[in-house]
């Protein structure tokens, strides 16, 4: 399947601001399932330098520098993406998840997509007791590692109430597991913590979902939003294995990765700094269309309307 992608970020903000820094992840990855065929990232204001490099965990990076006096920043970036679905998982035919968890301490490997990478926990995955208890369920003796974390992810699935405005980026998985309420990322983070908790390599992954209108209505532009997943380390002979929690699914043609690292502060789509004061607007747009479907006019860009803007 192949995609056009279009994420569209604008920031508008009480005040001018004179100087911005920001580190853009929007490149979609190449990788055994994908392939990048375009992409281009336009930046309003035109930035004073640009500085596209590899990040820690693998993925493209481009650091953006705009020092002209501005009320609203616009990062506008769009892709042509192949995905190829991975090999159907064959859950119970995965080794048990006790040796997975003692091979993965024997890896000397310390690269991006190396399992010894992704063990320990990071401040957004904490190990919490009741997190590993929660996951242990899913992991009895000898269960094959596959076959369990595709149990936990629909037990997510079916604990937990996808509910935008419940969380923000800032949310602690503690919260999110009494609460019991959430988005892709807080289900994402408390999977992975809970798959740490036992041992058990786990991954974060950003990207975007393919969604389909209902029958009959149009695809409204930039509907679709950003994703979250996590892959589990299945061994040497499987690899990882994609787990989609918010909609108990294994990763397929329909998910497109951004970056993977260990939590979402290794792959946010944007983070940087400004020099300015007051508050922002923060407005995203992401369209998510298979190139068979026909493409419909960009929309015009948004207006965004300021303190002290009577017009």
């Amino acid at each position: 399947m192949i995609y056009r992608v279009r994420h569209r970020t604008t920031y508008g903000y009480d005040d001018v601001v004179a100087f911005a820094r920001c580190i853009l992840r929007l490149t979609p990855q190449t990788t055994a399932t994908q392939t990048l065929l375009e992409h281009t990232i336009a930046v309003t204001p035109g930035p004073s330098h640009r500085r596209a490099a590899t990040g820690a965990f693998g993925e493209s990076t481009l650091t953006i520098v705009v020092e002209a006096p501005h009320r609203a920043l616009v990062i506008d970036a769009r892709s042509r993406v192949e995905v190829r679905a991975p090999p159907r998982a064959q859950p119970a035919a995965s080794r048990p998840w006790e040796f997975l968890r003692e091979a993965a301490f024997t890896v000397r490997d310390a690269g991006p997509d190396s399992p010894a990478t992704y063990i320990y926990p990071t401040s957004r995955t904490p190990l919490l007791a009741q997190v590993t208890d929660y996951a242990r369920s899913s992991f009895a003796p000898g269960r094959p590692v596959v076959e369990a974390g595709a149990d936990m992810m629909a037990r997510i699935k079916a604990d937990f109430t996808y509910q935008p405005g419940a969380t923000d980026v800032r949310t602690p998985i503690a919260e999110t597991f009494k609460t019991r309420r959430g988005v892709c990322q807080d289900f994402a983070h408390l999977m992975i913590s809970g798959l740490r908790g036992l041992g058990l390599p786990a991954a974060y992954v950003s990207g975007y979902l393919r969604t389909n209108p209902p029958p009959g209505r149009p695809r409204l532009a930039g509907a679709d939003a950003t994703h979250a997943w996590v892959r589990l380390w299945a061994g040497e002979d499987l690899g990882w294995v994609g787990l989609d929690p918010t909609n108990a699914v294994f990763v397929g043609d329909d998910h497109i990765s951004l970056a993977s690292g260990r939590d979402y502060a290794d792959v946010s789509p944007i983070d940087g700094v400004v020099l300015g004061s007051g508050d922002q607007a923060l407005k995203v747009e992401v369209d998510v269309m298979p190139e068979t479907e026909p493409a419909f006019a960009p929309p015009p860009a948004p207006r965004i309307r300021l303190t002290g803007d009577s017009s």
